[in-house]
């Protein structure tokens, strides 16, 4: 998405995104009576959410759950960063596809 936006960036007059990624269970679930709507509850869209809220824009903020799991991309240390409800948490920003050789 990002790629996208910034090869388009005159298309989109500016617009950017942040984006916050984190891993865990997750509980799903379909809400409303009338009108149905599809939802996930859990600590880690939680944490998600404020990776996204506390990040910056046009980049990509990750938990040290989805630092672990990306052997094959070049991250950034962002180092701590406050976190409401959590505290002081590690940070990293994905940068790029590592290169293959």
């Amino acid at each position: 998405m990002l790629a996208y936006l910034q090869e388009n960036q005159q298309r989109f007059n500016g617009l950017n995104f942040r984006i916050g990624m984190n891993a865990g269970p997750v509980v799903a679930g379909v809400v409303g009576t009338h009108y149905f709507d599809f939802d996930l509850w859990c600590d880690a869209v939680n944490v998600a959410s404020r990776m996204e809220s506390h990040g910056v824009s046009g980049r990509i903020q990750l938990t040290s759950t989805i630092y672990e799991r990306l052997h094959q991309f070049i991250q950034e240390d962002r180092g701590q960063i406050g976190i409401k409800g959590k505290g002081e948490m590690n940070t990293w920003f994905l940068v790029n596809r590592k290169p293959t050789n």
